[in-house]
């Protein structure tokens, strides 16, 4: 079963508690205080385009990146402003030219499963990148994982959709796997659909190491989107790095 498929169809519902707005304007003031005031900028991981389109509004040329063509449909039929979406794996991001800022919000980078993966889209992002180009993004962090998931069910009902979510986190692998229930109102009827999810849980040392071998410098890592020091009960970390 493959991810964002049928959960693309309700993400944008289930997903009205996240802070958007207050995340692209993190995101773009983040560019502006490195000198990055216009250019090309790329969202990894864009999913339905929220963030793309706000980063579009502030006045940067956006190119939006997904796996999941669901997604990517959606964000297009909701697309506002001259945003190119591209279908494509991070792992193997191939770009037409340099981009001045890339950034990869939601998570997304916690989806990439193996190490050797992450350190191959760092590599990536690196080159695409324009000398001095700013990387950022966020990530779950062990806390949120241990803590906050672990082996707990969540679930939640609207009146056009319903979903079951049953996590289970392994601490020696530190593999986070949950089953999404989701009941999706079609005309009279609501239709059942289920997706397994995988995620990986990756320590502030590892994530440290695995930028510095792909050259980057690392200008700070904070709680969540804040200039907050990180806090052994933060739940997301936003790193901001420089291309070296």
């Amino acid at each position: 079963m493959e991810a964002y498929t049928s959960f693309a169809q309700v993400y944008d519902m289930f997903m009205d508690n996240v802070p958007y707005d207050e995340w692209g304007e993190y995101i773009s003031n983040v560019f502006k205080e490195n000198g990055i005031k216009e250019g090309v900028i790329v969202d990894l991981g864009c999913g339905t385009g929220k963030l793309s389109r706000y980063m579009a509004k502030m006045g940067y040329d956006m190119i939006g990146i997904d796996m999941s063509m669901d997604m990517l449909e959606i964000a297009m039929d909701n697309e506002e402003e001259n945003i190119l979406y591209l279908m494509q794996d991070m792992r193997e991001l191939e770009l037409f030219d340099k981009a001045d800022g890339i950034f990869c919000a939601c998570d997304s980078l916690n989806y990439i499963i193996e190490e050797c993966d992450l350190l191959r889209v760092f590599e990536n992002v690196g080159e695409y990148l324009n000398p001095d180009g700013i990387f950022v993004f966020d990530m779950n962090t062990q806390y949120k994982y241990e803590e906050l998931l672990d082996e707990y069910t969540f679930a939640e009902n609207r009146d056009d959709g319903s979903f079951i979510w049953e996590n289970y986190y392994d601490r020696e692998e530190m593999i986070n796997e949950y089953y999404l229930t989701l009941f999706i109102k079609e005309g009279e009827l609501f239709r059942k659909y289920s997706e397994i999810h995988y995620q990986k849980c990756y320590t502030l040392d590892t994530v440290k190491k695995l930028l510095k071998e792909a050259g980057f410098e690392i200008m700070g890592i904070y709680d969540g989107y804040t200039k907050d020091e990180l806090k052994p009960d933060s739940d997301r970390m936003s790193v901001i790095a420089r291309k070296l």
